[in-house]
């Protein structure tokens, strides 16, 4: 697959309704500072569409970008930054489990987690929530570039047993230095955006 076009079509906040549109969606799902936006970034291979930040929490909306005039990429707001007030979280917690919830044209999600550390409680909670919602997630261990290489297959391992993921969860090693695991990614949209073309 070649992503020839990207742009940022809708940001939805906390009171905003879910756009009406025809179109596959595509969600990514993590922790604050996981690299989220840097992985969205770099499928589109463009530097800033979607905005990165030192500061974690920053995104705040669901933003949802029309790729290839075909489908949408729907970045989630991230969760678990401690400096976010219990309010601020409750209400972003309500905004995604909404989407999941509601959006009929959401066909896979994509949770991102950082590949040097055990998932966290959020994380977890996080996979749990994904499941309850009738989805299986396809994880993206992220910050690969990070790690020795001879770290990866461990690293992996601790990711599927902390999450509880079956044999069956695809787990994607993903770079944003090198993009290493992109191509990997880009497969399983592919896949998933062309079961859902209508017939011709």
């Amino acid at each position: 697959m070649k992503i020839k076009f990207a742009e940022l079509e809708t940001v939805c906040g906390v009171t905003s309704k879910l756009p009406e549109h025809e179109g596959v969606e595509i969600a990514f799902a993590g922790k604050s500072n996981v690299g989220k936006s840097t992985l969205i970034n770099g499928l589109m291979q463009r530097k800033n569409l979607a905005r990165t930040s030192s500061q974690p929490g920053k995104t705040q909306t669901i933003n949802f970008y029309k790729i290839n005039d075909e489908f949408y990429f729907v970045d989630l707001p991230g969760y678990g930054y401690a400096k976010v007030s219990k309010e601020e979280k409750a209400k972003w917690g309500k905004m995604i489990e909404r989407y999941l919830r509601n959006s009929s044209n959401l066909k896979i999600i994509f949770l991102l987690i950082d590949i040097r550390h055990e998932p966290s409680a959020n994380d977890k909670m996080m996979y749990d929530w994904i499941i309850s919602t009738g989805f299986q997630p396809v994880i993206i261990a992220t910050k690969l570039d990070k790690i020795k290489r001879s770290q990866k297959d461990k690293c992996l391992k601790i990711i599927r047993e902390a999450l509880g993921c079956g044999k069956d969860t695809k787990i994607i090693p993903y770079s944003g230095l090198t993009k290493d695991g992109r191509d990997d990614i880009l497969n399983v949209i592919s896949s998933v955006v062309e079961s859902e073309a209508p017939e011709v």
